[in-house]
């Protein structure tokens, strides 16, 4: 047997279990971690400016492909509580990401000892597991059942907290006949699958409600040949956008009441039975659960057992990965459609295109300062099929969800139910350390940009380029919409006279100099017709640089972008496409 340090073995059980890269920040109490990630190699670390950026970095890296694990390292104490947020949004979503902290020494843990915290007892609520590990020959195993949990039933984060007196003991490991441990995955049975698709057969107008719960099971092609083969429209929720290519003919629109399109919500008031495949039923998709519901018959698939009736019951419940109840809902369907039995819905999925071709919103605005919406029409006239979108919550998101184009999976990357400020900048990074041939484009507004800007940085010491759309308008614009209701406009405003910089008439923070000073590439549009051009500049010196590049867009100070409080009520702030020029870049326009 082999003797080493707990660390050292820990450092080998990541390799083992197919980490190669780290997000992080050293400190004292980790220092013995970080000891052992230079003795024993093979695992690459970006040094992030703020623990909370590292968790967001290993956020993004999961998220982008299928397998991936993000890793994110911190020292003690208040390294592991800005962690929170990460480990919060990653279980929200259902992201596994392992964070890794240090701790005070075991005998001094209860003597407040300085950054000693009970991160165990602090993280618990927000992740699958989280343990202090107080015997040193236990950490390895620590580690293994670690990634068990994370790749097992319902993915989701962990958190080790390892005292630095356990990191440096010595204990006998033998890194080469570790093996992982199996992941277990929850599977339907034939009975369920039958009975899920002679619901499915006994309706007029079905639809599929696919979930981000698709792309964790790296299920997407068999959504689409399950689709195609029945002829069933499929709705995407925002962690689901992607599953299904935007163009194509049974793709019937997102639903909800904020990251939704006319034609989706429509389309979903006239369904008469839904099959939702690894999903949750978030309320801002649903909205109403009395008008989500109403005349329609639900299936409900999710792996995790407490999901099926937490919103409300369906009339079907099926416990399983996505992709083995898909496998099997694609036999029993082979089966029908060989003999003859499959119903064919042709009919309802021209009906859902049409909705699709005509219910749209306008986009092309000529306006200065620049309109939002003119935005994404140019970025789709700009950006292909194969381009990596990030961002996190906000008007900016929610515009950019209802006029932006996704066509692969894992090509939207958004945090969900979690939505912190501050998000997008990390993850992208995260994000284009994962795939470092694609085109990654991050957007933000104002605010989610400068909650933590300072990890452009890190983008720009470790040449991860990527393009940030920002869309300037100097307010907590999706706040101040919310502030409607109350007759306010109240402490959302981030504008000012910038004694530096008189150039951006009161818009406040001189974004440019600051992206500039980060080591980072920035261009600043005014007009609606410098958009595009910028787009491609950025593109030019991302090539010649090798950093991030942001591309501000200066936007009018007040816009509402459309939402509401049920699917049916909806309120259009703006004016609605009459004709092809009104919205040039919609997918009825590029189909």
């Amino acid at each position: 047997m082999a003797r080493m340090t707990a660390a050292e073995a820990a450092v080998h059980v990541l390799r083992k279990e197919g980490i190669d890269v780290a997000f992080g920040v050293p400190g004292a109490a980790i220092n013995p971690f970080y000891a052992a990630l230079r003795k024993v190699g093979g695992i690459d670390h970006i040094l992030a400016r703020h623990v909370e950026g590292a968790s967001h970095m290993a956020e993004g890296y999961t998220r982008t492909r299928a397998g991936n694990i993000g890793v994110c390292i911190g020292t003690s104490g208040p390294a592991g509580t800005d962690m929170i947020t990460g480990l919060y949004s990653a279980s929200a979503d259902s992201i596994p990401i392992l964070c890794i902290t240090g701790q005070a020494p075991r005998a001094r843990l209860h003597q407040e000892d300085f950054q000693a915290v009970d991160i165990q007892a602090i993280a618990g609520p927000v992740t699958k597991w989280a343990v202090t590990v107080l015997e040193p020959a236990q950490v390895p195993r620590a580690l293994q059942q670690a990634f068990h949990l994370m790749r097992s039933s319902r993915p989701g984060p962990v958190l080790i907290d390892l005292p630095i007196d356990v990191q440096m003991s010595e204990i006998e490991f033998d890194p080469d006949t570790y093996e992982p441990l199996p992941a277990f995955k929850p599977r339907a049975t034939r009975a369920q699958a039958e009975k899920a698709i002679a619901m499915l057969q006994a309706a007029e107008r079905p639809l599929i409600v696919a979930g981000g719960g698709i792309f964790n099971a790296d299920a997407s092609d068999l959504l689409l040949e399950f689709a195609e083969l029945t002829g069933v429209p499929v709705i995407p929720t925002l962690m689901g956008w992607g599953a299904i290519p935007d163009d194509h003919p049974l793709m019937a629109g997102m639903v909800g009441l904020q990251t939704s399109h006319r034609y989706g919500n429509a389309t979903l008031v006239a369904a008469d039975f839904v099959m939702g495949i690894g999903n949750r039923w978030a309320n801002r998709h649903t909205g109403s659960v009395e008008t989500y519901t109403r005349g329609r018959t639900f299936v409900h698939v999710d792996i995790e057992p407490t999901q099926i009736g937490r919103i409300f019951g369906p009339d079907y419940g099926i416990v399983s990965d996505a992709r083995a109840a898909l496998e099997l809902f694609i036999e029993v369907a082979r089966e029908l459609d060989a003999s003859g039995r499959l119903k064919r819905r042709g009919r309802w999925a021209e009906e859902c295109q049409e909705r699709k071709r005509t219910l749209l919103r306008k986009t092309h605005f000529d306006d200065v300062p620049v309109k939002p919406q003119r935005v994404y029409e140019e970025m789709n006239s700009v950006f292909g099929r194969n381009t990596r979108y990030v961002s996190t919550i906000g008007l900016s998101q929610i515009a950019g969800a209802q006029f932006l184009h996704v066509y692969r999976p894992r090509h939207w990357i958004n945090c969900g139910q979690a939505g912190p400020l501050g998000w997008t900048i990390p993850a992208a990074l995260g994000v284009r350390r994962a795939d470092p041939e694609a085109e990654v484009v991050a957007l933000s507004g104002d605010y989610d940009f400068q909650f933590m800007v300072e990890e452009l940085a890190a983008g720009a010491q470790f040449n991860l380029p990527w393009i940030h759309v920002l869309v300037n308008n100097s307010y907590l614009g999706l706040i101040r919409q919310a502030q409607r209701g109350f007759d306010m406009d109240y402490c959302v405003q981030l504008s000012f006279e910038n004694i530096n910089c008189p150039e951006i008439n009161g818009y406040g923070v001189d974004h440019v100099s600051v992206v500039e000073g980060l080591g980072c590439k920035a261009l600043r549009v005014t007009r609606p017709e410098e958009i595009a051009p910028a787009l491609e500049e950025a593109r030019r010196l991302i090539d010649e640089h090798r950093v991030p590049v942001v591309v501000e867009v200066i936007l009018e100070r007040v816009t509402n972008i459309a939402m509401g409080t049920d699917l049916d009520g909806v309120n259009e702030f703006e004016a609605l496409a009459e004709c092809h020029e009104d919205a040039p870049t919609s997918i009825a326009a590029l189909t």
